[in-house]
């Protein structure tokens, strides 16, 4: 599996971030909202990464029906591993990755479909992309753990596994979220990507926080 990397400049001079999602993590769907609102107003050269939450979950003490969507949630993420490795393009499979991510994560969140149909989904997403219906095989294939781990630990490795998904990475700095609802647009985004630049550039700090009271909102 080729590895993407991150935290440089391009050579166009933009500024390369990376961001790990989980497709059916509906905070990570709304952080990469957020992210490609402000690719349209910054100089951004995103790399989009595989992590899994039933990887991070495994072996640990979940309530049922979390575990339920943890079994499931292997499916996409097995996929998109596949299916940027089978056709990786001129950008490692970068492009592949991503295409997929919206496909899918559109329908399990922004139409609000959910995980309990995620073969269709996966199938629809598939078509979407132009990319061929037998990938769907790997969704409860293992054939791909060992790549979705590999993925899912660089992101670990950057911030400790006591965190979850969304990781982002920017200019050697690596922390996770931002968790945010909605997802800024315009120039708000851009504003939130300044700050998260300038704390993530600023030595020693680690960490900003507060209780949610509002669940994702995907309008």
């Amino acid at each position: 599996m080729s590895t993407p990397t991150s935290n440089t400049l391009s050579a166009e001079g933009a500024t390369s971030a990376e961001m790990w999602f989980d497709p059916v993590c509906p905070w990570a769907w709304m952080t990469s909202r957020w992210l490609m609102e402000a690719q349209q107003v910054r100089d951004l050269d995103i790399t989009w990464s595989v992590m899994s939450l039933s990887v991070l979950n495994d072996g640990r003490d979940i309530p049922e029906d979390y575990a339920t969507l943890m079994d499931r949630a292997w499916g996409p993420v097995r996929v998109i591993i596949a299916a940027a490795k089978e056709h990786p393009g001129e950008d490692g499979g970068n492009t592949t990755r991503k295409a997929l991510y919206d496909a899918i994560g559109t329908r399990i969140h922004t139409k609000g479909r959910g995980t309990d149909d995620l073969p269709t989904i996966i199938a629809e997403a598939l078509e979407e992309a132009g990319l061929p219906a037998e990938l769907a095989r790997h969704a409860d294939s293992t054939e791909q753990d060992a790549d979705v781990k590999t993925s899912h630990e660089r992101a670990i490795s950057l911030v400790g596994d006591d965190v979850g998904t969304p990781v982002v990475s920017v200019n050697g700095v690596s922390f996770f979220g931002p968790v945010i609802t909605p997802a800024p647009k315009g120039e708000a985004a851009g504003k939130l990507w300044d700050g998260c630049v300038l704390v993530a550039g600023t030595p020693g700090f680690y960490e900003l926080k507060r209780t949610r009271n509002a669940s994702p909102d995907f309008s």
